[in-house]
């Protein structure tokens, strides 16, 4: 198995990322990638670029290098109803939106993190049609009842992601990581494999995602970034231009 797109990446807007967009989208069309989606993080992370970051991200080209790159951002899920730290407008005119949890970014003033509210949270981002991928969820702190939420992922179009940074830098994550994968494979829910490159050379590299995923004997059909078929039938399907 290989990756055709990653869809999870960060330039230097980021500010703890440490490439340029031009960079990034070199290295996927040296890599071979079809695809690309530039998803630096929402306004509530620390040191992340403005509302007007994600607005003129028109200004790069639809495909640039024979690689076709999509304008999106890893959008930061702010409390427990699910809402997302990008504004709706924002949310409605991006191509690709990875909703994920981080430490300084969810507010827990009032609702602390268990199963059971992690679990409403997930139900409440299901529910949002601009979200495309439900980023690294397998963080202990934010386990969720997988067997009750993932079936809704599928149900709802949204992508589960197998996040090969999490094998390297999130190793208390990786028995919850087998664990939702195993139930994507039960429930056929559709899961996509991305780097979270921080760096040029992070991007397209998944092998310790990839490998765990036969290790499981996961069905290559359900990855939709295994193939540029598999992948665009996905954009088709979400109305996401394939130009």
């Amino acid at each position: 198995m290989r990756i055709v797109a990653d869809t999870h990446t960060h330039t230097l807007a980021s500010t703890h990322a440490y490439g340029t967009a031009k960079e990034m989208i070199q290295e996927a069309a040296d890599l071979g990638l079809y695809a690309i989606a530039l998803t630096d993080h929402g306004p509530n992370m620390p040191g992340s670029p403005r509302t007007w970051y994600f607005d003129n991200l028109s200004a790069i080209p639809s495909t640039y290098l024979g690689v076709r790159v999509l304008k999106g951002a890893e959008a930061n899920i702010a409390d427990f109803d699910g809402r997302l730290d990008i504004a709706e407008y924002l949310q409605e005119r991006l191509e690709w939106i990875v909703a994920s949890l981080h430490n300084p970014t969810l507010d827990t003033s009032v609702v602390k993190p268990t199963v059971e509210t992690c679990t409403e949270l997930y139900l409440n981002v299901a529910k949002n049609p601009y979200v495309n991928v439900i980023g690294h969820s397998g963080t202990p702190e934010y386990e969720y009842d997988y067997e009750r939420v993932i079936p809704v992922f599928a149900e709802n179009g949204k992508l589960v992601e197998i996040n090969n940074s999490t094998f390297r830098n999130k190793k208390g994550s990786m028995s919850n990581c087998v664990e939702i994968a195993k139930i994507c494979k039960k429930v056929g829910a559709s899961v996509i494999i991305n780097t979270d490159a921080h760096f040029m050379t992070q991007l397209g590299r998944a092998d310790e995602a990839i490998q765990m995923l036969k290790e499981i004997d996961f069905p290559e059909e359900l990855v939709v970034n295994s193939s540029v078929e598999l992948f665009n039938r996905y954009l088709i399907q979400h109305n996401i231009s394939l130009y």
